[in-house]
């Protein structure tokens, strides 16, 4: 075991940017020494804290200017004991959050009891995970599969992200060029007044008979027009002479 540089009691493991590396803070030095075997056996590199202000002061976030050093820290994953005396996991949970430099490290809670409000309080808070004790292996290897995919994933997109942009330039077809219209191309628009038939005009007397205004005349009308058309000369002469009656 190894002593960080400038920070007493915090037993570390070397540090190698190419392996993930673990921050475990838990007061009680025996599921400490769990949780960090079980880590180290998943092939991470481990820094066993035993309180959250430990945690903060291995961060540099125990004061408001943190060091060139912890600027340079890289940590992968968090995991912490909920119920610690002084500070608990909850609390340290939301300093790390707070944090500009590490409010994006997944943070795991670790507790005995299985409070569903408190598990609840956690995720709502932004922890990643939350575990019950005793932690076991397989919780570890589903944590360290996650975390390699996120590291990995994370990594390619910030080597790939030109070439892929670049690539989806290149394989966009060239635009078309726009749609021009030339005047000479296309002749005037004419309107003729003639109109399209060529038969010869019709006669007023055609044009009353074939007007759609004029409405036929039943046969009942045409009896009645006959007959008073029809008037003897006996009825108009006494029409014209009443006192003749």
């Amino acid at each position: 075991m190894m002593s960080v540089g400038g920070i007493g009691g915090i037993e570390s493991a070397p540090l190698d940017l190419d392996e993930v590396h673990v921050l475990a803070v838990d007061d009680s030095l025996v599921d400490r020494i769990v949780i960090e075997r079980l880590l180290r056996i998943t092939s991470c590199k481990v820094t066993a804290v035993d309180s959250g202000w430990r945690a903060l002061e291995f961060l540099g976030l125990d004061n408001e200017k943190a060091s060139a050093e912890f600027d340079r820290l890289k940590v992968d994953l968090i995991i912490t004991d909920y119920c610690m005396p002084g500070m608990t996991g909850y609390e340290l949970l939301k300093k790390i959050k707070e944090s500009s430099n590490f409010r994006e490290v997944p943070v795991v809670i670790m507790s005995s009891e299985n409070v569903l409000t408190r598990i609840d309080r956690c995720l709502e808070e932004g922890a990643q995970d939350f575990l019950l004790k005793p932690v076991k292996l397989a919780d570890v290897k589903r944590l360290r599969s996650h975390l390699t995919k996120d590291v990995k994933l994370s990594n390619g997109n910030k080597r790939k992200l030109p070439e892929d942009s670049s690539s989806v330039n290149s394989s966009l077809p060239p635009p078309s060029p726009p749609l021009t219209i030339s005047p000479e191309s296309s002749p005037p628009l004419t309107v003729s007044t003639e109109s399209s038939d060529s038969s010869p005009p019709l006669s007023p007397v055609e044009i009353f008979s074939t007007s759609p205004l004029s409405s036929p005349i039943d046969d009942e009308d045409d009896d009645v027009l006959t007959s008073s058309s029809e008037e003897s000369p006996i009825r108009r002469q006494k029409m014209r002479s009443p006192g003749l009656d």
